[in-house]
């Protein structure tokens, strides 16, 4: 029991040292973009390019790390997300960053697909649950402190980028060593459109919503706080303010939609992130910290609503079903997030910063009301198909794995095959 504790706490220590290396990256690529003076449609060409490549590495990856191994996917794919980074301030230019995001977002879809089926193969029934939920919070938290990260040096110099591949190299190290049998099988992402909008409307249409103000925020996020003359070190809290509310505020609200219609919860999200959308787009708070509690407060109803949806869709979904469901979703979701920067960023040349923000009040405000369209005209899930909630990160399919019962594994292994 000793020997699980440890490989799954070495697991999880490289994991964070992962994340904290992203959360740096994803806040000063578009930071240093905006100070070369790449524009908004340009760096919205990188933030798809990324969700291109992430769509891209859930699919291909299962394959490829059948193919090798999972230690040998993890330590080269790592060390090319590593070594990408050092070219991103050798070669400034929007179409060399666009390649390199693209390639980058296959290479950590692989890596993170590798951490999570470790952590499946480690964790029983027992502790599954809480192995999910340790991995959540790690990870939000390492991203956060990475974000914090970027006002550790000058974001013009090749110093940060340095750091970023120093972290992702040194996750390596207790990754690649951990006592850890290698997992049989990573299940495969499956997109079935109809199958999925068929079995669950309201999740299908928010998946891929959240996933287009999802790729719009991450990737715009960082430059419209520049615009509005926040040094860098404020960024980085704006930035973290909004992964805190979402960490926070996840588990009561996802109790919530254990006891009534989930769909209820989704509107009401939606419904809220419509206020604190517009009133970041048009309202310049006097006091950073009322923008911060703001910023807080957006998260908090904004980042929920992804796995609300994922609930939703299994409350109707056969178990046999669940993990091959919530897959198609994530590529959905991806599908979304690589269409939301692309279509921002021609608005934000046009109409400014704040145009972020009311194209993601537009988005919930659609999301708010077919959610209420589609209580009007299908029923609740019966309570004993409901599966109780559970906080998910957008990362690959084999997180899935983590939900199931030790008695659908087999089923799960087939999946893949």
């Amino acid at each position: 029991m000793n020997s699980q504790y440890r490989s799954i706490g070495t697991i999880l220590l490289g994991s964070a040292i992962v994340f904290l290396g992203y959360g740096l990256m994803v806040t000063l690529l578009p930071i240093r973009a905006q100070l070369e003076g790449f524009g908004s449609s340009a760096i919205g060409l990188m933030g798809s390019a990324y969700f291109v490549g992430f769509v891209i590495g859930c699919i291909v990856g299962p394959k490829v790390v059948q193919a090798v191994g999972h230690t040998r996917a993890f330590a080269g794919f790592a060390a090319l997300v590593a070594a990408l980074t050092l070219i991103f301030p050798m070669v400034v230019d929007p179409w060399t960053w666009t390649i390199l995001r693209g390639i980058s977002g296959i290479c950590l879809a692989v890596v993170y697909m590798v951490i999570e089926s470790w952590l499946n193969e480690q964790a029983t029934n027992r502790i599954r649950g809480t192995v999910l939920s340790l991995y959540i919070i790690i990870g939000n938290l390492a991203t956060i402190g990475g974000q914090q990260m970027v006002a550790l040096s000058d974001t013009q110099s090749y110093v940060l980028f340095s750091l970023v591949a120093i972290l992702v190299a040194i996750s390596l190290v207790p990754v690649s060593l951990a006592p850890v049998r290698e997992p049989d099988q990573i299940p495969t992402a499956k997109l079935r459109i109809a199958r999925l909008y068929k079995l669950s409307p309201t999740g299908f249409v928010g998946c891929i919503l959240v996933g287009v103000a999802d790729g719009a925020f991450w990737t715009f996020g960082p430059v419209f706080a520049q615009t509005r003359g926040l040094p860098v070190s404020e960024i980085a809290l704006f930035m973290g303010a909004f992964m805190v509310g979402g960490t926070i505020l996840q588990w009561p609200l996802g109790w919530l939609s254990d006891r009534i219609d989930r769909r209820i919860v989704i509107g009401l999200c939606a419904t809220a992130t419509i206020g604190t959308g517009l009133a970041l787009a048009f309202w310049n708070p006097p006091s950073p910290w009322m923008g911060l509690a703001l910023a807080l407060v957006h998260g908090g109803v904004m980042t929920p609503i992804y796995a609300l949806c994922i609930a939703h869709s299994n409350d109707f979904a056969p178990n046999e079903e669940m993990v091959e469901v919530s897959s198609g979703l994530l590529l959905i979701y991806g599908v979304g997030a690589a269409l939301g920067p692309i279509a921002l960023g021609p608005l934000m040349d046009r109409f400014g910063a704040g145009s972020l923000f009311v194209m993601i009040a537009i988005i919930f405000a659609s999301l708010a009301l077919f959610s209420l369209y589609r209580i009007t005209k299908h029923r609740v899930a019966a309570a004993e198909t409901r599966t109780p909630f559970a906080p998910v990160p957008k990362s690959s399919q084999s997180v899935y794995a983590l939900e199931t019962d030790d008695e659908d594994e087999e089923v799960i292994t087939e999946l893949g095959k």
